[in-house]
């Protein structure tokens, strides 16, 4: 059996001091007028959030409340992965891997391991209770960086059932959202034997493009999927999908950059009811994330996920008969049809509020919808 060793976050004092430093001496580029976020994050709120971060956020307190959390390290084809195990108290609860994607980090579920692994301490049913497993990607976080090429999403979904074996877990159910809501199913096709059941929040398949795959859909479902061939929005995407090195180069050496680069999917990903991503998510959950990348240096291997796996964007997939649930939340691109082409969909949401981190901005909603499909499959 492969080694599993205990881990503890503890960021050298030096590199808090020298991330605000950097933050103190960063070179403001200039903004057009009445431009707002049109042409990207805004210096003149860039600056504001740099000084927050700077000046009133303590890591030293989400550190300390991340390491509440047991953590542990080990070795999966040659590469580091970190991961938080939190067993539920209830002794036949169900074991349930959570995946992240990017700009995420095991920082975005903060809010909903309370309640998954103990939901009689938080107004739930005893028979609802998870052990968590959550993991961060290979070359983000503490699991990071990666070492080789080839890191792409299948190669993510093949490690995650040795990670479960190593566990003791033989009979478990897989999460994700973002990335995670493409490796997870990917697990699912994996481990068959092992996965009782998938559940995802955002979307689920991807469209292919055939008209036919348009025609009777509702308006609301037009504008998810019309999000698909939103260039403006893809940016970043075809950024990382092809030159994640050069991006590196100022993400790695400005704290500025790095905030700047991961708030904009913050503003552009959470529930469109609120003008600023501080209003949607908690902003010291949301600097927590950002820091993780930062003080990891994992800008360029976690953007080499994009650039692993963009050859396969698109491609059709195996057909999966395991039982999927699907969360959708307001901004989202699920469209149930495009879901089942590829996956036996027993459970379908959809919410009014909350967004794509909809850990960190509903996790009551997420948290009660997870409960609710795999009670379909324990």
């Amino acid at each position: 059996m492969a080694k599993i060793t205990p881990f503890r976050i503890d960021i050298p004092q030096a590199d808090l001091d020298d991330l605000r430093e950097r933050l103190a001496r960063t070179r403001w580029p200039d903004e057009l007028p009445g431009t707002g976020w049109s042409y990207g994050v805004p210096s003149s709120y860039a600056k504001e959030l740099a000084e927050y971060w700077r000046t009133a956020y303590d890591w030293r307190k989400q550190e300390a409340a991340l390491n509440e959390y047991p953590q542990f390290t080990t070795e999966i084809d040659g590469q580091n992965i970190h991961f938080l195990h939190v067993r539920s108290p209830e002794p036949d609860a169900l074991p349930l891997i959570l995946t992240h994607g990017w700009p995420g980090s095991v920082a975005e579920f903060m809010k909903v391991i309370g309640p998954l692994t103990d939901p009689a301490a938080h107004g739930g049913d005893r028979s609802d209770a998870f052990h968590i497993v959550a993991p961060s990607i290979p070359g983000f976080g503490f699991s990071g960086p990666t070492t080789e090429t080839g890191w792409d999403l299948q190669r993510v979904a093949r490690a995650w059932p040795e990670l479960m074996d190593r566990l003791g877990y033989q009979r478990y159910g897989a999460q994700g959202g973002d990335s995670g809501s493409v490796i997870s199913p990917m697990l699912g096709r994996a481990a068959p034997q092992n996965v009782v059941g998938v559940h995802v929040n955002g979307a689920l398949g991807f469209p292919t493009g055939d008209p036919a795959e348009f025609e009777g859909l509702t308006q609301a479902e037009l504008t998810r999927l019309g999000q698909y061939q939103d260039q403006d929005r893809a940016g970043y995407a075809m950024i990382q999908a092809t030159r994640p090195q050069t991006l590196a180069f100022g993400l790695h050496d400005s704290p500025a950059a790095q905030l700047a680069w991961i708030v904009e999917k913050f503003k552009e990903w959470t529930d469109p009811a609120h003008e600023l991503p501080e209003g949607a998510v908690d902003i010291d959950q949301m600097l927590t994330d950002v820091s993780i990348y930062w003080f990891t240096g994992t800008a360029a291997s976690s953007a080499r996920l994009y650039k692993e796996g963009q050859k396969r964007w698109g491609a059709v997939a195996e057909y999966s008969a395991l039982p999927h649930g699907v969360a959708v939340f307001p901004g989202d691109a699920g469209v149930r049809r495009i879901a089942e082409r590829e996956h036996n969909v027993v459970h379908w949401s959809e919410f009014d509020r909350g967004g794509h981190f909809a850990a960190m901005e509903a996790p009551d909603l997420l948290v009660t919808d997870i409960r609710a499909f795999f009670r379909l499959v324990r």
